[in-house]
């Protein structure tokens, strides 16, 4: 049965993933192992039939791995000459690597389309319409208020945490906009004609 046989699959790969996470001792290597291990375990909560789930992992968790990963490069001392180097080197496995991940998405989508897998004598039951069709309908009806409180808290909280963050500097010469916008051509730029020999006044 495919269900069973992609099951074992992302089960292993999850597992085997969160091991050389934690075993690598380069910190972009377990950075790519880590998103490795979310896009199986996205793939486990496919084929239990929480799309929703799945998604959420991809989206959120591995996005904001990758962002993590450029700001763990950033703070690095990386010689960006070395690492175009070896590009041509990590090209091939790159490839594969991307190849291995399509063909992983492929078996999730035909698992999920063959129905749900046999948890010992029982299967999980199919759903009359996906969890993310009834999760959009019960948050933009039962709990259409306590969703918009919530991101208004959230907005509350990211202006607060501006405002707690900015400084005044002394020494910083402030924007005027207005009279950025008055200022005329004649006033900033001024033609000048020395003599032979002669330098220009400041």
């Amino acid at each position: 049965m495919i269900q069973v046989f992609v099951f074992y699959l992302f089960a292993t790969l999850v597992i085997a993933s969160g091991v050389m996470t934690i075993a690598s001792r380069n910190p972009v290597h377990s950075v790519l192992w880590l998103i490795l291990a979310f896009f199986n375990a996205a793939g486990l909560f496919l084929l239990i039939g929480a799309e929703f789930l799945a998604f959420l992992l991809v989206i959120v968790y591995v996005g904001a791995v990758a962002v993590l990963f450029l700001f763990v490069v950033m703070m690095l001392d990386v010689d960006f000459a070395t690492l175009r180097a070896g590009f041509s080197a990590y090209l091939f496995p790159g490839l594969l690597l991307a190849l291995a991940l399509l063909a992983e998405i492929g078996a999730a989508i035909l698992a999920h389309q063959a129905g749900g897998i046999e948890l010992g004598a029982r299967a999980v039951p199919a759903a009359e319409t996906s969890n993310i069709v009834a999760m959009g309908q019960m948050l933009y009806s039962r709990y259409l208020f306590i969703f918009e409180a919530a991101g208004l808290i959230l907005l509350v909280a990211m202006v607060g945490a501006i405002v707690l963050t900015a400084r005044k500097r002394s020494g910083v010469r402030p924007q005027n906009v207005s009279a950025q916008v008055r200022r005329r051509p004649q006033d900033a730029v001024v033609n000048m004609q020395p003599g032979v020999g002669q330098g220009v006044d400041l």
